[in-house]
């Protein structure tokens, strides 16, 4: 090939890849809700009142409901999963991130379980925590819309799925809102409801044989406590499951709420611990609440915040 054919090439090459780029970026532009289950915790704007935890935490606390009860604020649920989001310093780098960094008066709600402060009992070391492979370990920026860094690195289909799947379709059923809460859009008829709860409770019993509360969670918890807490005020909340779940976590960690309590207490933090108020919710799978059931849950933990910001006031 002479050097004339060599440059024709390398134009209609170049051609070729800036059209590509070009169509990248436009799929890009509707990245929402139902892209994925993470994509909308990586866009801004910065938060100064956040929600942490995983799945359950998610779906349980509904940020407009804390909106509307803390006037002047605006609340971002920044819980994922027990892979990606566990307690750990990957959760804690991300939330470095994730936080407006002018915040000095935000209110956090930590929301905690037997589980996300656990491990395998077959890991040996940090390098091999789910978390490592999580878009918190990998993403540097969370305020961006569209973030074409999160969707290079970490969505996996064709970004034609992405335009194609968009919101303004359809909404999922598995819908990420612009504030983090995961809303799920389930059948809870009490048959198809036995059905998940029975696939739950083989997840979990086999949870209590491969894992085991986790030392460096716990003190990873309390260096996110530590952490905000120089910025705002922490809460604790340990969300319930149904019956069967509790029962569970009853018969893998019986003294649960005491260490969590304990760690309150040292940080001079509060713990609202609901986990004896399973009975009183609705529940997509028997772990995780049902969205109206999420809805009375979160004005709960409202009300209960209020309350004792009066009592502290006394």
């Amino acid at each position: 090939m002479n050097s004339s054919n060599m440059k024709k090439f390398l134009i209609k090459i170049s051609f070729y890849i800036v059209g590509v780029i070009a169509v990248l970026l436009f799929l890009g532009t509707y990245a929402d809700g139902n892209t994925d289950d993470n994509y909308r915790h990586f866009t801004g704007p910065k938060p100064s009142n956040m929600i942490l935890g995983d799945s359950r935490g998610s779906q349980a606390l509904v940020p407009d409901v804390l909106d509307k009860k803390f006037k002047g604020r605006k609340f971002d649920n920044f819980s994922l999963n027990l892979t990606e989001s566990p307690y750990g310093k990957v959760y804690l780098e991300a939330v470095k991130k994730k936080l407006d960094p002018n915040t000095k008066d935000g209110i956090f709600i930590l929301t905690v379980d037997p589980w996300n402060v656990s491990i395998g009992k077959d890991i040996k070391s940090e390098k091999d925590y789910s978390e490592n492979t999580s878009a918190l370990a990998d993403v540097h920026f969370y305020d961006m819309e569209p973030n074409y860094e999160y969707l290079l690195k970490h969505y996996s289909r064709s970004w034609f799925n992405i335009f194609r799947e968009r919101e303004a379709v359809v909404r999922s059923n598995t819908y990420l809102h612009k504030n983090g809460w995961m809303e799920v859009t389930v059948d809870v008829h009490p048959d198809t409801l036995k059905i998940r709860e029975a696939s739950k409770i083989k997840q979990y019993e086999n949870f209590v044989k491969t894992q085991k509360l986790s030392r460096y969670r716990l003190d990873a918890f309390e260096d996110i406590i530590k952490y905000l807490k120089n910025r705002g005020t922490v809460y604790i909340v340990r969300i319930p499951g149904f019956k069967g779940i509790m029962d569970i976590e009853n018969l893998y960690s019986p003294d649960f709420s005491k260490t969590i309590e304990a760690i309150a207490r040292k940080n001079n933090v509060k713990f609202f611990d609901f986990s004896s108020q399973y009975d009183r919710y609705i529940y997509t799978d028997g772990n995780h609440m049902y969205k109206e059931s999420g809805k009375i849950f979160t004005e709960q933990i409202a009300d209960s915040i209020l309350l004792n910001k009066k009592k502290m006031l006394k």
